[in-house]
């Protein structure tokens, strides 16, 4: 037994280290109290300089002790010469870097370089740059370190071409950098902007009933073509390198992705019946706040302005009831002006004698509003691009990546042309990857629903049927605003929600063999007459009130549903929807 360490137990080695740990708390404790007591009592010395330095090195996310370091420095500022503030604030530098070590991610040693960057008489980019570098070497993906590192350049004004190639030399190094893909995206812009071009002589616009100047379309964060063709074969690199490394197929999505429509009015829908005017923008507003003026016939009209919704503040459709009078005598023209006042354009729509109804759309093309318009070169490239997924997707027939990058592709180049193609592609990726199988569903329904409204404005009808089409979701109703029957049956589809109310032309709803439970979007559609929802899963009077709101429906078929079992349905039925002289159960 001699000579032999004595090995202490794991009872005794814990209680020493709860000892030590009771020991530091007292010492924190004590130091703590001390800061709280200064800060309550206004001081700003050294002292408590070094009281707070000394905890935020062993805890560096201590937002209070962050705030009244600031408040000291901010102190020292007003007592110290220049050249002391320079190098007052190069020692809190230092004493960051220390604190970053102890944590590279904490929110408050980022946030609080900055501020003293921010301060500092004389700020030392070239050393912030570098240690962006160091951290970013050390763990790329965080996050804070990128935010600081955008400040840093929009502080020093390091050129946009300077940290692209910054991103390079990551991407270089490591394919799987999705911060530096992400970075890159935000630079290309700025380095890369798209520039409109003026519409080809080729494309013919629709007819409009009151035709108006288009003005060009501008695309935010979009890159021009030429850059955009030369970052296609840097990704493509990439994924082939790795093809199941997630952050170059994101990065190919937001290539693929589409640009942003202009800001505008899109359609005005003028009704002698109830004397109504609808208006749809291209993205949602609030109508109440961005100053819309209905003038007709020259005249201003104070008029309310109401959502398609009231769950909704802001929405694409807004709808307006005029003054009785205004515009429901059939024999004279009226004409009316939507005025945007926030982006200073407006849209006409003429109504004339002895019409109902009249409407003025966009006139763009709508293909424009589920792809951009492309040339024969961006065609040509993206065909090849196609093609080497597809190559791709042979040696790796699993690669959930590549197949719906195939699909993006195809929506790109002819959506319509590619549709059976793109279906079989879904159900693969439902099968690969099962746990997003709901995801891809709702995407489907999404490209579906596009697909058909282009046919149907090819079509030039008012019809709109998606029938058997597997749709779990609806998407793109404010693009429905004049359609008069829609047919969804046969489909997944668990509610028709509120956005379903923009639909204000509609007169008959067929949803029969879904299963759906909710009527929530069936408001205030003021000219529905025929609702059938056979076979879905209405099972309470109260999923059906939204259909009071709806004047003229007279028929209603609800044979199929769980509500057909409730005693004395008829009856509740009767007084519920008094209108409705057709009730199948």
């Amino acid at each position: 037994m001699h000579g032999r360490v004595k090995l202490k137990s794991t009872a005794q080695q814990e209680e020493e280290k709860r000892k030590e740990r009771e020991k530091k708390l007292k010492v924190y404790l004590a130091a703590r109290d001390a800061c709280f007591n200064k800060r309550k009592e206004g001081v700003m010395d050294d002292e408590a300089l070094q009281l707070t330095q000394q905890l935020l090195s062993s805890n560096p996310d201590f937002a209070t002790l962050w705030n009244y370091r600031r408040e000291i420095l901010l102190h020292q500022e007003t007592v110290r010469s220049g050249d002391e503030v320079q190098k007052l604030y190069e020692e809190e530098l230092s004493f960051l870097e220390g604190c970053l070590k102890v944590n590279p991610k904490s929110y408050g040693s980022w946030h609080h370089r900055g501020w003293v960057c921010s301060r500092i008489p004389q700020p030392d980019w070239a050393r912030e740059l570098g240690l962006c570098d160091r951290c970013l070497s050390l763990d790329d993906r965080n996050f804070h370190c990128w935010d600081y590192r955008r400040m840093v350049v929009k502080l020093s004004g390091v050129p946009v071409n300077q940290e692209l190639q910054f991103t390079d030399r990551l991407i270089g190094s490591n394919f799987s950098n999705y911060s530096s893909w992400h970075y890159r995206s935000t630079l290309l812009p700025l380095l890369h902007p798209h520039s409109p071009e003026p519409p080809s002589p080729l494309r013919q616009p629709r007819p409009s009933r009151s035709p108006e100047p288009s003005s060009p379309q501008t695309h935010s964060h979009r890159v021009c073509e030429e850059q955009l063709l030369k970052e296609y074969e840097l990704v493509q690199n990439a994924f082939f390198t790795d093809p199941n490394d997630q952050s170059a197929w994101f990065y190919y999505r937001w290539l693929l992705g589409r640009a942003e429509r202009e800001e505008m009015i899109s359609c005005v829908f003028v009704s002698r019946e109830g004397e109504r005017v609808v208006v749809a923008f291209s993205r949602p507003v609030n109508a109440l706040a961005v100053g819309l003026v209905l003038v007709v016939d020259g005249q201003p009209l104070q008029v309310d302005w109401r959502s398609a919704h009231p769950r909704f503040g802001h929405s694409p459709v807004w709808i307006c009831e005029l003054p009785p009078g205004t515009i429901s005598d059939t024999s004279n023209e009226h004409n009316l002006t939507v005025n945007w006042t926030e982006k200073h354009t407006h849209r006409d729509c003429a109504l004339y004698t002895g019409r109902s109804e009249s409407w003025c759309r966009d006139s763009a093309t709508d293909q424009e509003l589920f792809r951009s318009e492309l040339s024969v070169e961006k065609t040509s490239v993206l065909q090849s691009e196609l093609q080497s997924c597809t190559q791709l997707l042979e040696l790796e027939p699993e690669n959930k990546w590549c197949v719906l990058t195939i699909v993006l592709l195809m929506r790109a180049l002819d959506p319509l042309g590619y549709e059976k193609e793109t279906l079989a592609h879904f159900e693969t990726l439902k099968e690969v990857d099962s746990m997003r199988s709901s995801y891809y569903s709702d995407l489907c329904s999404k490209f579906m629903i596009e697909n058909t409204i282009l046919k149907m404005e090819y079509a030039e009808v008012r019809v709109f049927s998606l029938s058997g089409k597997k749709l779990t979701t609806l998407c793109h109703l404010d693009q429905l605003l004049l359609v008069t029957h829609i047919n969804l049956s046969s489909n997944q589809l668990q509610a028709l929600p509120p956005q379903f109310a923009m639909l204000q032309c509609l007169e008959v709803l067929e949803a029969d063999d879904n299963v759906i439970e909710s009527l929530c979007g069936l408001y205030h559609l003021p000219r529905l007459e025929e609702v059938s929802l056979r076979n879905n899963q209405i099972s309470r009077l109260s999923d059906l009130k939204p259909l009071t709101s709806c004047p003229k429906l007279t028929r209603l078929d609800l044979r199929g549903n769980p509500i057909i079992q409730i005693e004395n349905i008829q009856s509740e039925l009767a007084e519920l929807l008094p209108t409705v002289t057709d009730l199948l159960l």
